[in-house]
């Protein structure tokens, strides 16, 4: 079985105790189990014995992820805060008519405007649609209200002194297809469930703007960044632009969004996604030969969400779906030969010298679970591999509701070691909006997708 050793090294400023976590991971191969013989084979049943599985193992139940997700939410209800406070007096600002160069968000342990937060938004809206519990949905809509007045207010302020540094700046000028995306598509699902009265389009508007007519391009039109090298794609910007494409698509009945992300999605694939794998590189840079390929999990973590949004949201009639629906068969297939005996997958999909990683577990067990409820993918084929996962997942929620075993904001690199030895850390927010999806869909599952244990293993019969 593998394990990461975490070991801290205190030297100089990390971000929250002053330490740098650098990760030693050791892999110990899984031995075969032996049973204290109580029989023999003619007087027991030996195919039937109990495996002392790491994971928890054919005892899925929906109440069990309920407990989960109201675990996180309880703990992010109360990590982070939706109120205005004055930076200098910490005293409360409760009027957004009276906003100035002091007024900051209330710190919680996370950011309410980030693209970590815009997947946690969905989670929230996902969980509350699944189990009907109300809460997770006004999870969402209480603090969409604060931002819109909040953005409102800082608006009226920058008019009198534009120079103001403001809490909102991502949202009022958005730099990176980080800003915009994952809000943006956050904001339009939050609209489109109806469970909001607040008019977000201001904001949506903004943000949309942004990734159709300023985010930096290659000479055909791909989205690109010019870091860490100059023109170089990276896979997680699939999902930080194409679901707010095709979710305003279907806002506003508009098909160039739909067309300007089946443009894109075909230009990152043509490039990153390797067929004899399965497989999307985390990044390529024009004129590097030969390019390495560095198989992140969590970027094909975004490269599989981002699949599962276009299907979500395209027209049943549109041209691309077949191809998208294609795709989206080699990614699982790929995806599902590397899952670990307990249930969670690599750092590096296809190293398993490299550590057991939470957040991209998380996204796969959302996306297989989404694409079998869906009609997608084969229940019978993957099912049983989404309900490991999620079982991994779900011991890596501690009983204060945080999510353990996430790799913390993650560049790119062309070396193993860069990977392999990120830090983990449960404020790393990329862990709970991907396992607030997973619950959900999930508890989904279990219901319309019932799985008996045959013969000791976990089978779906529909």
């Amino acid at each position: 079985m593998n394990k990461s050793i975490i070991k801290k090294h205190c030297k100089g400023a990390f971000i929250l105790f002053g330490c740098a976590l650098l990760l030693q991971i050791t892999t110990k191969p899984l031995q075969a189990q032996s049973t204290p013989a109580k029989g023999n084979d003619v007087t027991t049943p030996l195919h039937l014995l109990k495996p002392a599985y790491v994971t928890p193992y054919g005892e899925t139940k929906q109440a069990d992820v309920k407990a989960v997700l109201d675990l996180i939410y309880n703990y992010l209800n109360t990590a982070t805060p939706y109120e205005l406070e004055d930076s200098k007096t910490k005293q409360p600002v409760t009027d957004i008519t009276k906003l100035n160069a002091t007024s900051i968000f209330k710190p919680g342990d996370f950011r309410l405007i980030s693209y970590e937060w815009g997947i946690t938004y969905t989670g929230m809206l996902e969980a509350g649609a699944a189990t009907g519990d109300p809460k997770f949905t006004a999870y969402t809509t209480n603090r969409m209200k604060f931002l819109n007045d909040a953005v409102n207010g800082f608006k009226t302020y920058l008019k009198a002194s534009p120079q103001t540094i403001t809490p909102v700046r991502s949202v009022l000028e958005p730099h990176a297809l980080d800003d915009a995306g994952s809000m943006a598509a956050a904001m339009i699902k939050t609209m489109r469930s109806g469970t909001s009265k607040v008019n977000l389009r201001p904001m949506i508007d903004n943000y949309i703007n942004y990734i159709m007519t300023k985010e930096f391009r290659l000479s055909d039109g791909t989205f690109a960044r010019n870091r860490p090298l100059p023109n170089t794609l990276w896979l997680d910007d699939l999902y930080m632009s194409l679901p707010a494409l095709v979710q305003m698509g279907a806002l506003t009945g508009d098909h160039k969004y739909f067309d300007e992300a089946i443009k894109q999605y075909q230009l990152f694939s043509k490039r990153m996604f390797n067929p004899e794998r399965g497989l999307y590189m985390h990044g390529w840079v024009q004129d590097m030969d030969p390019h390495p390929q560095f198989h992140w999990a969590r970027a094909n973590g975004w490269a599989f969400l981002t699949k599962i949004e276009l299907l979500d949201a395209l027209p049943q009639d549109h041209p691309a779906r077949a191809e998208i629906l294609a795709m989206l068969k080699k990614h699982a297939a790929g995806l599902a030969q590397r899952q670990d005996a307990t249930g969670f997958w690599h750092q590096l999909l296809d190293r398993n010298d490299s550590f057991l990683e939470t957040s991209a577990t998380a996204i796969y067990a959302y996306c297989y679970a989404r694409a079998i409820n869906k009609g997608w993918l084969d229940a019978k084929a993957y099912g049983p591999a989404a309900l490991l996962a999620w079982n991994a997942v779900s011991t890596k929620v501690n009983s204060q509701g945080q999510v353990e075993g996430t790799v913390v904001g993650t560049g790119m690199g062309f070396d193993p070691a860069f990977y392999c030895y990120r830090p983990v850390n449960v404020f790393a927010a990329h862990g709970y909006g991907p396992t607030l999806l997973a619950g959900a869909e999930i508890y989904r599952m279990l219901k319309d997708h019932p799985f008996v244990i045959n013969d000791s293993a976990v089978q779906m019969n529909k």
